[in-house]
Formats: C-alpha cells, sequence, structure tokens
C-alpha cells in the first residue's frame, strides 16, 4: 500500500513545487534587474558633468577642503569599490542626504512621493473608466460618427504636448471661470489644518472629516488630474479599440450570434473578456508613464511631487536626490510589472 501511494504523493507535489520555482524565477528576476538598475544610476551619477565635490564646499573653497570632501565621499577609491558601497547604502534605505536642505533623501522622497501617487492615480482611474468604455464602443460601432470622434480624440490626447494643455487649463478654468484651484495641493489657509497619515490629501482629509480641507484639495487635483487621464484616455482607449476589433471579427463571436446571444453578452461576456488580459498591461503601463512622467504637470501645476523634486534637484546639482528619486521610479516599474504578472495569472488559467 506505501508503494502504491506515492506517485499519487508526487503528484500532490508538483503543483508545490512548481509554484516554489516560480516563486524563486521571480525573485531572481527581480534581484537582477534591480541591480542592474542601481548600476545604470550609479554608472549616470558619475558620467554627469556634475563635480559633487564643488556642489558640497563651493567654487571658492581651498584645496585642501575639496580633498578632504573628495575623500569623504569615497571617491578616491576604484570604481567597483564605490559601487559596493553605494549598492550597500541603498539595500539599507540610505540615498545619502540632499545638497539643498541636508535632510536624508528617503525621507523626501517619502514627502513627496505621495503627491504624485494621488494624482497619478486618480489620473488613470479616469483614463479607465472613462477610456475603456469609449474604446468598446469605438470597435462596435466601427466607421461612424461615434468611431471617428474617438479616434480624433485619441490623436489629440498624443498629439498635443500636455505643457500646452495645462498652461490653457490654468487660464481658462482657473483664471478665467474659477472653476477649480489653482497651483499646488491646497490654498495656504488650508495647509497643516488635517494631521498626515497616508500623504494624500483627500484621504487624510476623508479620515479627519475636514470636509473643507476635502473640497480644496479635490478643486487643485481635480485640473491636473484631469489631462493626466484624458493622456492616459487616449492611450487607453486606442488600445481597447484595437483588441475589441481583433475579437469581434474571431469566428466565436460569429457563432455567438448565430446562437441568438444577445448583443450585449456578445460584446461584454465574450469579446471583451477575452481582452481583459491585454488590457492589465496597457492599464501598468500606463499607470507607470504618470507616476514616471507626470514631471511637466507638477511643475505647470506646482505639484510637489516626485517629479518636480527630480527636476529641482537636477538643476541643482543635487545627485543623491536625483540617484534616489530615479531608483525609486525604477522600482515602481518593477512592482507595477510584478503587479501585472499577478493579474495575468488570476485572469488567464493558461498561465498558470
Amino acid at each position: 500500500m506505501a508503494l502504491a501511494e506515492r506517485p499519487s504523493e508526487g503528484r500532490r507535489s508538483a503543483p508545490l513545487i512548481h509554484w516554489i520555482k516560480s516563486i524563486l524565477k521571480t525573485l531572481g528576476t527581480i534581484a537582477i534587474t534591480m541591480l542592474g538598475l542601481l548600476f545604470v544610476t550609479f554608472i549616470i551619477g558619475r558620467v554627469m558633468p556634475i563635480d559633487p565635490v564643488l556642489a558640497i564646499v563651493g567654487e571658492r573653497a581651498s584645496q585642501s577642503t575639496y580633498d578632504a570632501v573628495y575623500q569623504q565621499l569615497g571617491l578616491d577609491k576604484p570604481l567597483l569599490v564605490q559601487f559596493g558601497y553605494y549598492l550597500w547604502d541603498v539595500l539599507h534605505g540610505d540615498f545619502g542626504n540632499s545638497l539643498l536642505n541636508a535632510r536624508p533623501v528617503s525621507e523626501d522622497i517619502a514627502r513627496v512621493f505621495p503627491a504624485t501617487l494621488e494624482l497619478a492615480t486618480l489620473g488613470v482611474m479616469i483614463g479607465i473608466f472613462l477610456g475603456v468604455p469609449l474604446g468598446v464602443i469605438a470597435a462596435v460601432k466601427r466607421g461612424s460618427w461615434i468611431d471617428q470622434i474617438a479616434r480624433v480624440v485619441a490623436l489629440v490626447g498624443y498629439s498635443m504636448p500636455i505643457f500646452w494643455l495645462g498652461l490653457m487649463g490654468l487660464l481658462v478654468f482657473y483664471g478665467i471661470l474659477g472653476w477649480v484651484g489653482g497651483p499646488g495641493r491646497l490654498d495656504i489657509f488650508y495647509e497643516d489644518i488635517v494631521p498626515t497619515r497616508t500623504g494624500l490629501i483627500l484621504v487624510d482629509s476623508a479620515i479627519a472629516q475636514d470636509w473643507d480641507v476635502f473640497r480644496n484639495a479635490l478643486s487643485h487635483i481635480i485640473l491636473p488630474a484631469a489631462l493626466l487621464g484624458y493622456y492616459s484616455l487616449a492611450y487607453i482607449s486606442r488600445m481597447t479599440r484595437s483588441f475589441m476589433l481583433e475579437q469581434l471579427s474571431a469566428e466565436y463571436v460569429i457563432t455567438a450570434r448565430v446562437k441568438g446571444l444577445s448583443e450585449r453578452q456578445v460584446i461584454w461576456r465574450h469579446a471583451f473578456k477575452n481582452i481583459r488580459v491585454q488590457l492589465i498591461t496597457v492599464i501598468a503601463l500606463s499607470y507607470a508613464n504618470l507616476l514616471e512622467g507626470s514631471v511637466l504637470t507638477e511643475i505647470i501645476f506646482s505639484w510637489p511631487g516626485i517629479g518636480s523634486y527630480i527636476t529641482t534637484a537636477l538643476l541643482s546639482a543635487d545627485m543623491n536626490a536625483v540617484l534616489g528619486g530615479t531608483v525609486v521610479v525604477g522600482l515602481i516599474f518593477i512592482c507595477l510589472n510584478i503587479f501585472s504578472d499577478l493579474l495575468y495569472r488570476f485572469f488567464d488559467p493558461r498561465s498558470k
């Protein structure tokens, strides 16, 4: 009996072994990707025509002061040794101190990143809730005036410079109509009223049940979020339309219609169900682009996020802040790729 049970035990342990191998493979991929990211950011910091020592001591410092700081930063050591120190510090969450305010860069990033997260999240939600239905309707009504409008909307979203749209939006909706708040996250009167718990103004004000602060924060975020949402909508609607056109011409859709299923069932229960996996990648990429690529929007609207933080640091030759922000942005891309891969496995049984 014991010999007869061994094959079944082996079959039961096979999924567990496969699961463990999959986890180890994912962790290995993450480690290699992070190592490559850290190496690239380290090399960028060394090849840029900015002297970190001069940025600290100033141009009028004596040679002895320059040499002391040069050695203190470890720049006199071989490049691989410097990278080893840099890798050790980053793995312990130490990106060095900012040259602008002498605070740890990790603390600055923790302070500014929630602003970008809040803005990008609201923007991608607008892009999803409007872009996906628009793409589906455009595919179903292919060649109609609805399809033409959807394609024009997507084309304008791709073509128009976002900084120009931001300036025009401020001029019209803030300067002329007064429908939205101005630059920044809050009016000066409402700053530091709500306790900071998550760093997300809308969430913190809702937790504190301070609805005056919530409304003021919403009036400030709605315009930049709408612009990012429009940019995201253009990409998501275009890809949704392309995916749906491919599915609507498939044989199983024709068969479903012949069987007498309603058009609503054919579109949403059959065709749209089969593009969910593809949309996961599109939405993840769109979200990552908003988190990383909202620099111009943050600058125009004086939004204190990580994009404007990195830009200010770069213009001030604060390489510790630039490299720290770059690593965080790269880590965001890696995490979103992992998350989309997990969703792949959930929605598509074939990938398990």
